[in-house]
């Protein structure tokens, strides 16, 4: 008979060493718990929450963790913008917060727009993954025709485009407005957000753009919601062009402002006129772009 390989005493080396490794990793994880309690006692919740913070953004921190040689800490984004600390001007290096990083996993901290309504508790990762998707969070200012960084709320944001960006704000659920052009030919590529509606307790913004579609020059108009995308879906509008007899009209559900301008664009969510058919709805001496533009919205 065949030797059999391996013997006892091999297998009671290979449970010792799993045996050993498990109870090394046990004791790891236990050590994190403890950093983490000992962290969140010195520091209390919210200094936790303010250390993770990124000193130079204001995106919350995780592995890989860096530090400058004094000590800063600082995300691996901004790191990779600077090549010298952001606080005190040493050069970076390669160093990582090794500290930071063993005990982020075991922490538990509330999400950062708990001052705005949130009460949710995560693990550090889930916490950085919610935050990204939080109702909460701000909201970016809708106008369109400038890079704007304004954030904040509702209206916070309404009264931001009044003043700063001279938006018309109407009261009402119908509408009626009309885009002229001088040289409608020479224009491909415009932006205009002429209002902001505030109607059934909710605000919406109309936005009127032309473009490219391929090589087709198109004008297109549809409207935003100025909330989130579960409550833009209890409204729905319509758009209508009309003249010389014939009529354009579009119904659709208003996109949330959470989706850009441009994505909207692209997929194609409105009232799209091509520029031959706009000239038409103008006149038809196709010198002068003369548009209008009736709509209504309505709460299903």
């Amino acid at each position: 008979m065949a030797p059999r390989t391996g013997s006892s005493t091999d297998a009671t080396e290979s449970h010792s060493k799993y045996d050993n490794y498990r109870m090394l990793m046990k004791a790891d994880i236990v050590h994190n718990r403890k950093n983490a309690i000992v962290l969140r006692e010195k520091h209390g919740l919210k200094g936790v929450q303010e250390l993770l913070q990124c000193r130079t953004c204001p995106n919350s921190m995780h592995p890989p963790i860096q530090q400058c040689p004094n000590g800063h800490i600082l995300c691996v984004n901004c790191k990779r913008l600077h090549n010298c600390c952001p606080t005190c001007q040493i050069e970076l290096g390669n160093l990582s917060c090794l500290a930071l990083e063993k005990v982020t996993p075991s922490l538990e901290l509330p999400c950062r727009y708990q001052s705005s309504g949130c009460n949710n508790i995560f693990l550090y990762h889930g916490k950085i993954k919610h935050e990204k998707n939080c109702p909460f969070r701000p909201y970016s200012c809708p106008h369109v025709s400038s890079e704007c960084p304004v954030t904040g709320d509702i209206p916070y944001l309404v009264a931001h485009m009044k003043e700063d960006h001279t938006v018309d704000m109407h009261d009402g659920c119908t509408f009626s407005h009309r885009y002229v052009k001088s040289n409608p030919c020479e224009v491909e590529n415009a932006i205009w957000m002429l209002t902001v509606f505030n109607c059934f307790g909710r605000h919406f913004c109309l936005h009127f753009e032309a473009f490219l579609l391929g090589t087709v020059p198109v004008y297109m108009a549809f409207i935003r919601f100025m909330g989130e995308d579960c409550m833009a879906k209890k409204f729905s509008y319509t758009l209508e062009v009309k003249a010389c007899g014939r009529k354009l009209v579009w119904q659709g559900v208003p996109r949330s402002i959470r989706d850009s301008h441009s994505k909207v664009r692209d997929s194609q969510d409105g009232l799209i006129i091509p520029r031959s058919l706009a000239l038409c709805f103008s006149g038809g001496d196709g010198e002068r772009l003369k548009l209008r533009i009736t709509g209504r919205i309505w709460k299903v």
